[in-house]
């Protein structure tokens, strides 16, 4: 028997995977189309790409007619569906799964017969509206691929020796999620602290990489003890240049909020830090920085506690 669900799945989460998962029990044959607009707020592509990576044993089709909406919208609504879904099917489905009541219709449309599935959402009291409007309270409804769409990156920033590794890590702690580390300081660790212009390009690359690892295993937000635009500051600060690749990963890369943290604590030296009396200018640098590449930022000043607690303050009012 073939079974056929048709969704936007803007975004996928678990009513659809329990409708998706109840149909693949239901037949043998089952085909999972995702219709989408162009001026939709996902793209349709990434939907059709969520779709195929949790439904690798069914028939994803992506049908990307821009149809009405709505039956109030044009007189042969059913009837341009029909043909639509005529044209991307390889054949008629004998059943329609559907937790909406349009899905009677449908079947009826298509010569199928209506499965209902949950239409009171009693199973899983959600819908993607609701995960649209505030994405990170309804994380537990998310499958594991949708997640790192709406992760919230928080960078912390700023001169060396203002507590930045340790803020993040708090950080981390506090909201039971994953912490990017600076990789520039794994990079040069192993060199005994040497650096040259070149390493520069390395550790974008690395920071970037680091990043894009450990966003998916991350719960809602994103700590990242530095990024990308530091590492253009670095390398103009230490050499006077930067490479063209490590402004294209700067510029293409950005974080949802930074605290720039402030040099009212005292300078400890390690072997991997290198401005021990230029701090303030540094610390100009990187406002001016934030402010020319538009970034959202906040300034982070006094004790670590101080700091910790305005930045919990700053991150739970703004997405929590």
């Amino acid at each position: 028997m073939r079974g056929l669900v048709l969704g936007k799945f803007m975004p996928p989460h678990t009513g659809h995977q329990y409708l998706i998962d109840f149909a693949r029990q239901f037949v043998d044959d089952l085909s999972i189309v995702v219709g989408t607009l162009a001026n939709e707020p996902i793209p349709g592509v990434l939907r059709y790409q969520w779709m195929q990576h949790l439904y690798p044993d069914c028939r994803v089709l992506h049908l990307q007619d821009e149809n009405p909406q709505d039956p109030s919208e044009h007189e042969h609504f059913w009837m341009i569906w029909k043909n639509s879904l005529d044209e991307i099917l390889p054949h008629s489905p004998d059943y329609v799964f559907a937790s909406e009541s349009y899905g009677k219709k449908l079947a009826d449309v298509l010569g199928a017969r209506f499965i209902p599935v949950d239409l009171q959402r009693l199973s899983v009291p959600i819908s993607a509206s609701d995960i649209r409007e505030n994405p990170l309270q309804h994380w537990s409804y998310l499958p594991g691929c949708v997640r790192a769409h709406y992760v919230k990156r928080i960078c912390i920033f700023g001169p060396e020796s203002t507590g930045k590794t340790t803020l993040a890590k708090q950080l981390a702690e506090h909201y039971s999620t994953i912490l990017v580390p600076e990789y520039a300081r794994t990079y040069l660790e192993q060199q005994g602290g040497r650096i040259q212009s070149t390493d520069l390009v390395q550790i974008a690359h690395g920071q970037a990489a680091s990043e894009d690892a450990l966003i998916k295993h991350c719960n809602r937000l994103l700590i990242c003890d530095t990024d990308t635009l530091a590492t253009k500051i670095w390398s103009q600060e230490l050499f006077g240049l930067c490479d063209e690749v490590v402004k294209k990963i700067a510029k293409e890369r950005s974080c949802d909020l930074y605290f720039l943290c402030n040099i009212d604590v005292p300078w400890v030296g390690d072997s991997v830090r290198y401005l021990p009396n230029n701090r303030l200018e540094f610390y100009k640098r990187c406002e001016k920085t934030l402010k020319t590449n538009k970034r959202s930022y906040i300034m982070l000043s006094g004790n670590q506690d101080e700091r910790f607690n305005a930045a919990i303050q700053a991150i739970d009012d703004r997405y929590l």
